[in-house]
């Protein structure tokens, strides 16, 4: 069992024993290229605070032979700051697969770190913090996987990344935001079980011809827009541009100017370089691409994920320097998994020939 100190202040005491982490010239000077990406969003006076973490990050990984996966929810100063690679679901599910270093260290949530076990069995797969789980995630079982099976005989499950690798070994392919109604239409039946989240499903079923059924699960950050808020916003400012993630319910996606998944989100607005945008995804995204459009104004309102938020420089740094939170899945679950994952993988690949 991981035994790691469950208050900030011992980390930091641990940490400071093995590690220059006192704001200094020195670390400000290392780090110019990196805060030049996030100065829009980052005062001057927490990344003094933040630069000691990445210059000894970005050492450590390097000793330790570690590679930083981190999700489009990330903060900054981990998205710019100490990943290698940072994309959506899927995008991270592909370079899983294409890792040649020892050590993953995920940043995002559970299920994320699961998918990356699953596709590297003999890997070491770290996540910074046990409790950076998902509401989405925890609201299917395998059990329920199996209860729609019962209810709707035949029917292919197309099971959301954003599940265990239980629910991943139960269901017969993966799909991610990008690619999920791609993935449905693809299914041979008529009918497609969707799990676990409705709105996404609901999309779907709104652009595809199958008739697609799901289970009940949402996300906590995606379901708190409305489509009165969005109106409201736009009363006010005719001209914004309304960019919508799946996962929110179909009246926000019918408000919307564009849906699509964090990666396509991404792409949109660096595509078309709005003059105002609001994206009704997780936080981040907006500070994370802030620097690189410099002519977008991003407003608000926004939701923060409080499970993204669980992962922090300082515990990855203590993650890695111990290689504390090893995820570990079961040989059996993950090999059904895998094939779901895969399945998804390489279905995806035709969609872009």
């Amino acid at each position: 069992m991981d035994h790691f100190p469950s208050k900030p202040e011992q980390i930091r005491e641990e940490l400071s024993k093995h590690y220059d982490l006192t704001p200094s010239q020195k670390h400000i000077d290392a780090t110019k290229d990196i805060y030049e990406k996030t100065d829009r969003v980052i005062s001057k006076e927490d990344w003094n605070y933040f630069a000691p973490y990445v210059v000894a990050i970005n050492t450590l990984k390097k000793q330790k032979n570690a590679v930083i996966l981190a999700h489009n929810y990330m903060t900054p100063e981990i998205y710019h700051g100490v990943a290698d690679f940072f994309g959506d679901s899927l995008q991270l599910a592909i370079k899983a697969t294409e890792v040649e270093e020892d050590v993953i260290v995920q940043c995002g949530v559970h299920f994320m770190a699961e998918t990356s076990k699953i596709l590297n069995p003999e890997k070491t797969v770290l996540i910074p913090d046990l409790e950076a789980g998902c509401s989405l995630a925890e609201s299917i079982t395998a059990e329920g996987v199996a209860e729609m099976r019962a209810k709707y005989p035949g029917a292919p499950v197309v099971s959301y990344v954003n599940t265990t690798a239980e629910v991943k070994a139960a269901s017969d392919i993966c799909c991610t935001s990008a690619n999920a109604l791609q993935i449905v239409d693809a299914m041979e039946s008529d009918t497609v079980i969707m799990t676990p989240d409705q709105y996404l499903a609901q999309n779907v079923a709104n652009e595809s011809k199958k008739n697609v059924v799901y289970w009940p699960g949402s996300c906590i950050v995606h379901e708190l827009y409305t489509a009165k808020d969005l109106k409201a916003h736009r009363e006010l400012e005719p001209d914004l541009k309304i960019i919508a993630h799946p996962e929110c319910t179909p009246e926000v996606v019918a408000e919307a100017d564009y849906t699509g998944s964090t990666s396509g989100i991404v792409k949109w607005v660096t595509d078309n370089q709005p003059k105002k945008t609001m994206l009704v995804t997780e936080c981040s995204m907006a500070s994370n691409i802030a620097d690189q459009l410099p002519d977008v104004e991003f407003a608000k309102p926004c939701n923060m994920c409080p499970f993204m938020k669980k992962i922090t420089l300082e515990n990855i740094l203590y993650s890695l320097h111990t290689m504390t939170h090893e995820v570990k899945v079961d040989p059996k679950i993950s090999a059904q998994a895998r094939k779901a994952v895969q399945a998804m993988i390489d279905l995806s690949k035709t969609f872009t020939k």
